[in-house]
């Protein structure tokens, strides 16, 4: 049960019946009437906006329409109090009973709980990580892929068709560089000294397997050969090489994608995807033959000073128009991601999720064009003509860009530099080697994706309320070790099964147990938010928030005996607590779940 939705159920049966009796003029919009949690607790369990923004509409003041409102809702059986504050804002109380009802729902739901259907099935590709396959996942990697894992979670939880995808840079000149430097590594397999690794290969020891591999494979027979007869195999050897590392060490961080769509298939076995995408533009007039002007202030790969094959993005708010392809005919880097884009449009998707990293922020504005002109959507930019948000919309389909910002490594506060088998970066599998997986995906959600992230490696694995995985984890424990000692107190003691409360919850009465019922009470509505706005680390900070709130009342308990779960002369009062320990059990495990991140039985 999603309290919010039930109790703005009761409010807009209550505005339509004021409307009904002339005390409110008929066909309002409601749609903009909402139930929230109050920023102050104090004030209520639940607060309503109807009034504030019903007023203009209804020519009326808000505080005439709330305590009108408020009338009608002190009837429900359900609601305490309905007290109206300052200009017409209304705040509800509800009876223990009501809270006492989400208990039951969660045991009802089980693993469910929190569980929406907002996406209806919707198609959705989250794209994320799509490293160039040149070599291991490094740290700078992590934070994208555990953001686009999670929120693929949050949005499968949500109700979304989601399939998880790695777009693989397998047509690049970055993976020539890889075939060259594997070819080097081939050479040392077979004798040669090879010396230094020369400037602009890739110098990390992880290629000596891979040019011990082409050796076996093919022995000396490419020694002699130029490069243009062996660089397309070595190319592709050294990619089926570097793809089950880059998948093993995902693994390693409990990361498995559905899709690894090849950038090379785009122009493969006899099809022309990227002409296709071009072609499809053209139709819409979008596509022109023309100059582009030289970027100010650098050097642009796509730049050249001869006629070119043009999108016309500039026409959707991008800063420029952009080639496809060169006065050789030969494509852009730009136009096999249109292409990409395009085939999953083919493929029926209707919401896609890209996840950057910091450093490809300027290049949003052309996909967001390219989804925009291909589903007919729009853009929205500020009044000075900024980007407000990095996503389109109004059109058959949408894309909602991601950005991730870096990580800083450090232990004990100090910049902290580990052993580099890469060569030139500290790879994904050292971070997760030394403090484990669950503590990097808990920490890489615990900030908002654009915020600088700071890794402490000693701060992570500690036992302490400053470590949130440690706490989250050591509630959702507690919580365990409480149910398991309530058993050994209790023989044969009962308080749920077969998804059903047997325990007599009106016992409940603390004031502290019933805010921890409304902190579970809440987390149905805290998906639906963060799932709308593609923020998992909304869940990361109500885990913390809901963990806290349990310690804080096991804390009471220590001084106030009498608040103890387990009552050794009162089996009915401990397996009614026991129910609310089990329900905040099951909302830390399902929460846990969508981050990737364990729920132990018991802390070491």
């Amino acid at each position: 049960m999603n309290v919010f939705a039930e109790v703005e159920k009761r409010v807009l049966a209550a505005l339509e019946g004021l409307a009904q009796r002339g005390v409110l003029p008929e066909g309002l919009d409601f749609s903009a009437v909402a139930v929230e949690q109050p920023r102050d607790p104090s004030h209520g369990d639940l607060a309503c906006n109807a009034a504030m923004v019903l007023a203009k509409a209804a020519k009326m003041k808000p505080r005439d329409i709330a305590e009108a409102l408020a009338a009608v809702l002190k009837a429900d059986p359900d609601v305490v109090s309905a007290e109206v504050a300052g200009p017409g804002f209304l705040n509800l109380r509800m009876r223990d009973a009501f809270w006492h009802a989400v208990v039951r729902d969660i045991f009802t739901s089980g693993a469910q709980y929190g569980a929406t259907n907002i996406g209806a099935g919707a198609k959705t590709n989250v794209e994320y990580v799509s490293a160039n396959p040149t070599g291991p996942m490094h740290v700078g990697h992590c934070r994208g892929a555990v953001f686009g894992d999670a929120l693929a979670n949050l949005l499968a939880f949500s109700g979304f068709d989601v399939t998880r995808e790695y777009y693989i840079n397998d047509a690049g000149g970055q993976v020539d560089v890889l075939a060259r430097s594997v070819f080097l590594r081939y050479r040392e397999a077979l004798g040669e000294d090879i010396g230094e690794i020369p400037q602009g290969l890739y110098p990390g020891d992880y290629l000596k397997p891979v040019g011990e591999a082409l050796k076996a494979a093919h022995g000396a027979a490419l020694r002699d050969q130029p490069e243009e007869a062996w660089l397309s195999l070595v190319r592709r050897f050294a990619i089926e090489q570097i793809m089950p590392m880059i998948k093993d060490d995902l693994a390693a961080l409990n990361i498995r994608h559905d899709v690894f769509f090849s950038e090379a298939s785009l122009t493969q076995a006899g099809t022309d995807k990227v002409k296709a995408a071009i072609d499809d533009l053209r139709r819409t007039g979008l596509i022109f033959e023309g100059r582009l002007e030289k970027p100010k202030g650098h050097d642009d790969e796509e730049w050249e000073d001869r006629e070119q094959t043009l999108f016309r993005s500039s026409e959707f708010g991008d800063e420029a128009d952009r080639a496809l392809m060169k006065s050789d005919g030969t494509y852009t880097y730009f136009a096999g991601d249109v292409a990409y884009h395009y085939d999953k449009l083919q493929r029926g998707f209707r919401h896609l999720v890209n996840v950057f990293g910091a450093d490809h922020i300027g290049y949003i504005p052309r996909m967001l064009a390219t989804i925009a002109a291909f589903t007919g959507g729009t853009v929205e930019r500020d009044a000075k003509g900024k980007l407000k948000y990095w996503h389109t919309s109004g059109g058959s389909a949408d894309l909602d860009i991601k950005v991730v910002n870096l990580v800083k490594l450090f232990k004990n506060g100090e910049p902290f530099k580990m052993s580099k088998r890469a060569g030139t970066f500290v790879t994904l599998r050292d971070v997760v080697d030394e403090v484990g997986r669950d503590p990097v995906r808990f920490m890489m959600l615990y900030r908002k994706e654009l915020e600088p992230l700071d890794f402490d490696f000693a701060k992570v694995t500690e036992q302490s309320k400053d470590n949130p995985v440690f706490y989250v984890q050591y509630a959702h424990a507690r919580a365990a070790s409480v149910l398991r000692n309530a058993r050994e107190a209790f023989s044969g003691l009962e308080w749920a099964g077969d998804g059903r409360v047997a325990a007599d919850l009106s016992l409940l009465t603390d004031r502290g147990e019933l805010d921890l019922v409304k902190k579970c009470a809440f987390f149905p509505s805290l998906i639906e938010g963060a799932a709308r706005a593609h923020e998992p680390h909304r869940v990361a900070f109500y885990l913390y928030d809901l963990a806290s709130a349990f310690h804080a009342h096991w804390t009471r308990g220590n001084d106030l005996p009498q608040l103890r779960v387990i009552q050794a002369d009162d089996r009915a009062l401990t397996a009614a607590r026991c129910a609310l320990v089990a329900a905040l059990q099951q909302v830390l495990s399902s929460g846990l779940r969508v981050l990737g991140v364990g729920a132990p039985e018991a802390m070491r």
